[in-house]
Formats: structure tokens, sequence, C-alpha cells
């Protein structure tokens, strides 16, 4: 009994982890379900459209890191990391709503933990934007 209620909340904090990483990448993640469903509603099977959703997510990712990486003026960069950050900080907010609905009896401390959580991966989201380009720059200065 002990041992499958360890498995159930190790099951319950395993989807969490996976909840917030995909909500950190929702605007790709999104992109890339949008691109899955369209090859699969074009008659390109269920591994077809995988593999379009994954190559879609993937450069949609790398298209934001680059720009963000190459593009100099601050409101353009910061155009692009709301763009990025928005769909996360909603995708973290629904997520905290969805975990939170039936354990938080008040709908004000409910509200409180669902915008601290959509702000917590709002600001992962940018953090994970900006990483390849502290990586770079840290390698250069190095030289």
């Amino acid at each position: 009994m002990v041992a499958v209620m360890l498995m159930s909340v190790l099951a319950v904090a395993g989807l969490c982890v996976l909840a917030y990483t995909l909500a950190v990448y929702a605007l790709p993640l999104m992109l890339g379900v949008t691109a899955a469903q369209f090859a699969y509603q074009t008659g390109s099977g269920f591994i077809g459209a995988g593999l379009v959703g994954i190559v879609a997510a993937v450069a949609a990712f790398g298209i934001l890191a680059f720009l963000f990486d190459t593009l100099h003026p601050p409101i353009l960069r910061l155009i692009l990391a709301l763009v990025f950050a928005a769909p996360a900080a909603v995708a973290g907010y629904a997520l905290t709503h969805g975990v939170t609905k039936e354990s938080v009896p008040s709908e004000v401390w409910r509200q409180i933990f669902c915008v601290i959580g959509g702000a917590f991966v709002g600001v992962s989201a940018l953090m994970r934007l900006a990483a390849p380009v502290r990586r770079v720059r840290l390698h250069h200065q190095s030289r």
C-alpha cells in the first residue's frame, strides 16, 4: 500500500515537471502541435506528423533564440521576449490553476498562487530563451 502511494506521488511529481517544461516552451510547442495537426490532416500519417511537429517546434525555438541573439535594438529584443514569454506565462497560470483547483479552497489565494506560478513560468521561459546567448558571450570573453 505504501509503495503504491509513493509511486503515485512520484508519478504526479513527474507529470508536474513535464507540464512545467511544456509550459515554458508553450509557443514552440503549440507551433509544433499545429504543424503536426496540419501534416496529419493532409495525409502524412501519425509518424510523419510527429516528425513534422518535432521539427517545427525545434525550428521555432531555434529561430526565436537566433533572433534574440542577433537583434541589437532593445525594443525589438523586448518584443521578441514578450512574444515568447507571454504564452508561457498563460500556460503557467493555467497549470497552477489546474493543480490548485481542488486543493486551495480560497479563491483569492488560488488566484495569488496562479499569478505567481504564471510569473515564474514566464520568467523561466525568458531565461531559457536568453541562456544560449549567455553561453556564447562567456565563451567569447574567455578567449
